[in-house]
């Protein structure tokens, strides 16, 4: 030893490094050579953990070289006919660009999208040819995101299968034509029997389909559906990353093992206005943010022209260079031609210069992208497929516009390219070889074989091994049996004088709904992190929180009653702090239906405010999906909730639900309205089939609730009832109070306060201001379109039209809420409403502040009597001094 170190010694520094990382080097080459990688692979780990230990600082190895994660010597065989594979994705692609170009040409403007699909195409064959399974396959089938820009290619893809007609081709992005069109983006309400997802709000497709994927295991593990091998493919495009929601839940698919999920995101370098890092590297950014949340990460960068050419890349040079160059210059290399590939890639270093002395000019210029060749993306999704025990992620790099030449490829302006000229058709023509002549070119048709030709056999052939067509959409599951009316029954009795707030009823209804033989294994209660808030603590230990992995550890409770209980069959999907992500669940869950033909049940519950204003755009996108279940803004409206303020306090999401088509809002004061609502949803959507969903929103403030009056039933349901007539004898002024939710209780109180005055008050419980603003403007629109008919009359009208006085409707909501019914009244109307910021403090100061409260209710009755001449102006005035009515105070709204 000490012979080697005199003879060490004698080296110079700089040829001593040298000798010591050769020697390393040959040592990782031995152990491999004799032990595999996987020995190696473990080696490098051991020594990286005693260095950290020593305190030597390792390198970060969050990336890895800008090459290929599959070496070409791992590359399995492709087993698929290339050149047949070829001449289809050719047709396809002509026919998804002349859709579009058609489209704009008939309707300049209409839109549309060719260079998303130019780019993806190879990824969406290899796909659709070997990898996505139809709901034919014996594993149920694959659930496939589709990048909505990409649409284009789908349907030409469906062209081909005989599934559109070329019609629909020719009416794209104008449904409404005749013949029937297609829609732009995936749209499940618009397309039931095409669409599965809809993708086009970009962002929510990546979290979806990883909450759709956990969804998968809650099935399997809590046996509502047989384990099977079947996957969610999600196809993205680089920019869409950037959405918030985009990696938002990536943590989440690790921490779940969802082994069952592939992303392929297309990094084609470009976003809507031009790179999408122009000085950097998206795929080394993407693939740091997946590996360092546990993913499986394949990187699909270099197609097999550039193998040789690594092959000869001995010292690691070409490496290097493909390293140095952001992605602002590789998008202008491909904009620009071979020449400048030529002297500014290979010429910045002699050896690379060298290297490529011999090739062409076109040879350097069919260097060709993974993302573009057949071959490579086969071996990423085969790695794919058979990765166990984390999510994969592929980032495959394509060209934005490839194969629209001067038109568009590579270029900033090829996103927003829609329309091609004769020239450009001709040349995009001949480089897919397209057996289109000269003289119908301009015209852009559509080309389809013959049904007997070799492409559409194989074609077909294809998709009948992989289990059928994909996307399709079918609804196979069973409708349950109807819930009996005596399921309820306990909540039509009242409490008899306990406070219990409307939460707590709507828990136990859902309990109640767990404890049912038949409906119980079909809920799934949702929340994200509130449970405790929400008192839905019980549940913990009656039906457990899921977890894939089950409970590794000692709850720190678990000597409670109600101790925080984990389990692989656990019904309780506990979220953690992400409306998101509970939201992504929900659609899952209601969905599931279509997508398992499992008919699960989802209750959603959450701090009201932080539904519709934060995650509004999954709420429609809930909705394109024909979403069932129940949605509960827990802890609504803006005096409710004291002492929060104004991010808390909601004021404002029963109007924001009026949108959303398919969406049925109630905002219920008793318990006894909210079991119906519920009992009526639930045979709805799950034995009538009706694909909508429901929001309610219910307070945590407790009272006690009333026992429910007779024949009240089709009122609830339909927005409006009597809840209590006055029984004031020969009064002097009659008025109509109309209260929801917890303000419901200030009105029965103002109907006491009026009745000193001599008002005889009747009040009306509005359990949906929705429901009767449509019904009224449904009723509206049969009455414009048959004016020889007897015109019909809204239920609002029925209700309140033959009524006598003013009507004053107070809620916890803005102004607009009751204002949306007015005019179909009948009577004089006031709205008294929450318009405003929230602030911190007491129900009483809140309600007084927003002028909501009893003593405002009853002066506002009070005054819009005198201004009918119902009573004197005198005991208005009189009544401001009794309840401290302040008229020259500043509107809240303004505060």
């Amino acid at each position: 030893m000490k012979q080697r170190r005199r003879r060490l010694s004698e080296y110079a520094p700089e040829e001593l490094e040298d000798l010591e990382r050769e020697e390393w080097l040959d040592s990782l080459d031995s152990v491999v050579a004799e032990s595999g990688e996987a020995r190696g692979s473990s080696l490098i780990e051991a020594l990286h953990k005693h260095a950290e230990m020593m305190g030597v600082r390792v390198p970060s190895t969050v990336t890895t070289p800008y090459i290929n994660t599959i070496p070409k010597e791992a590359e399995p065989e492709f087993p698929g006919d290339f050149a047949l594979e070829r001449r289809i994705t050719r047709m396809i692609r002509w026919n998804a660009m002349a859709m579009v170009v058609r489209a704009n040409r008939l309707a300049s403007g209409i839109g549309g999208h060719i260079s998303t699909y130019t780019s993806a195409a190879v990824l969406y064959e290899v796909a659709f040819n070997h990898f996505l399974r139809g709901r034919d396959h014996s594993c149920g089938g694959d659930l496939v995101f589709f990048q909505g820009h990409a649409s284009p290619g789908i349907y030409a893809r469906a062209f081909l299968e005989g599934r559109i007609s070329e019609r629909q081709l020719e009416n794209f992005r104008r449904e409404l034509a005749d013949g029937g069109g297609l829609s732009s983006y995936p749209h499940p309400w618009l397309m039931p029997n095409f669409w599965e997802v809809p993708t086009v709000s970009m962002g929510l497709g990546p979290i979806m389909a990883i909450y759709q994927a956990r969804f998968k295991h809650y099935l399997q593990d809590r046996g509502l559906k047989p384990p099977d091998d079947s996957k969610v493919w999600c196809f993205l495009g680089d920019g869409e990353m950037d959405e918030p929601e985009s990696l938002g839940a990536i943590t989440l698919a690790a921490r779940e093992q969802l082994d069952n999920l592939i992303f392929v995101i297309n990094c084609n370098l470009q976003r809507l206005d031009g790179p999408v890092r122009g000085n950097g590297k998206i795929i080394q950014e993407l693939e740091a943010a997946f590996r360092g949340a546990g993913w499986n990460v394949i990187k699909v960068i270099w197609g097999r022209r550039w193998d040789k050419l690594l092959e000869k890349d001995t010292g690691g040079l070409l490496v290097k260079r493909m390293g140095e160059v952001v992605d602002g210059e590789y998008q202008r290399y491909k904009a620009t031609g071979p020449q400048c590939v030529r002297e500014d890639f290979f010429g910045a270093y002699p050896e690379l210069a060298e290297m490529v002395r011999d090739m062409t000019d076109e040879e350097i210029w069919k260097l060709n992208r993974g993302g573009l060749d057949t071959f490579k993306v086969f071996s990423a999704y085969k790695a794919a497929t058979e990765h166990r025990g984390a999510p994969t992620v592929i980032l495959a790099k394509t060209i934005k516009g490839y194969g629209m030449g001067e038109a568009g490829e590579g270029k900033n302006i090829t996103h927003q390219q829609k329309k091609l000229n004769e020239e450009e058709l001709r040349a995009f023509r001949d480089r897919f070889d397209i057996p289109i002549n000269d003289e119908k070119i301009a015209d852009a048709p559509f080309y389809r074989p013959a049904d007997d030709s070799e492409e559409i056999r194989y074609l077909r052939e294809r998709r009948k091994i992989l289990g059928g067509y994909l996307p399709s959409r079918r609804v196979t599951a069973s409708a349950l049996p109807p819930l009996p009316d005596a399921a309820f029954t306990e909540f039509q009795h009242g409490s008899d004088g306990r406070n219990v707030a409307t939460t707590m009823a709507l828990v136990r209804v859902m309990t109640k709904l767990i404890r049912d033989p038949q409906l119980g294994k079909y809920i799934v209660p949702i929340i994200p992190d509130e449970a405790r808030t929400f008192g839905m603590e019980s549940l913990f230990r009656e039906i457990g929180i899921y977890s894939h992995v089950g409970q590794l550890y000692e709850p720190v409770d678990a000597e409670s009653l109600l101790y925080y209980r984990e389990a692989k069959e656990g019904q309780l999907l506990e979220e953690g702090i992400t409306e998101a992500g509970s939201m992504s669940s929900f659609i899952a869950a209601g969905t599931a239906y279509a997508n398992h033909a499992v008919p699960t049940i989802p209750f959603f519950l959450f701090y009201s405010m932080f539904g519709f204003q934060r995650i509004g755009d999954l709420i429609w996108a809930a909705a394109d999906m024909r979403c069932r279940g129940f949605l509960v803004g827990a802890t609504a409206g803006r005096t409710t909730l004291a002492g929060e303020g104004l991010q808390h306090q909601d004021g404002q999401s029963q109007l924001l639900a009026y949108p959303v088509p398919t969406l049925r809002a109630y905002d219920p004061a008793f318990a006894y309205e909210i079991a119906v609502i519920v009992h009526d949803g639930i045979r709805r959507m799950y034995y009538d089939g009706e694909e909508c969903f429901y929001y309610l929103t219910v307070e945590n403030e407790p009272y006690p609730q009333p026992a429910m009056p007779d024949g009240v039933h089709d009122g609830i349901v339909r927005g409006l009832y009597r809840f209590r007539p006055s029984p004031l004898k020969k009064p002097v002024a009659q008025a109509q109070l109309l209260g929801s939710g917890a303000i419901m209780n200030e009105v029965i109180q103002a109907a006491t306060l009026l009745e000193s005055y001599g008002v005889a008050a009747d009040l009306w419980s509005v359990t949906s201001y929705k429901a009767l603003h449509q019904n009224a403007l449904d009723v509206d629109r049969w009455n414009l379109l048959h004016p020889a008919e007897p015109a019909s009359t809204p239920y609002v009208t029925e209700c309140l039209g033959k009524t006598e006085g003013v009507v004053v409707a107070a809620s916890d909501y803005v102004k607009a809420l009751p204002e949306s019914i007015a005019r179909w009244s009948g009577r004089p109307w006031v709205s008294l409403g929450t318009d405003g910021f929230g602030r911190s403090e007491t129900r009483n100061a809140l309600r007084d502040f927003f002028e909501v409260d009893a003593r405002h209710i009853a002066f506002a009755t009070l005054s819009a009597l005198a201004r009918e001449g119902a009573i004197p102006i005198k005991i208005v005035e009189q009544a401001a001094k009794k309840l401290a009515i302040d008229p020259h105070r500043t509107n809240p709204i303004t505060m």
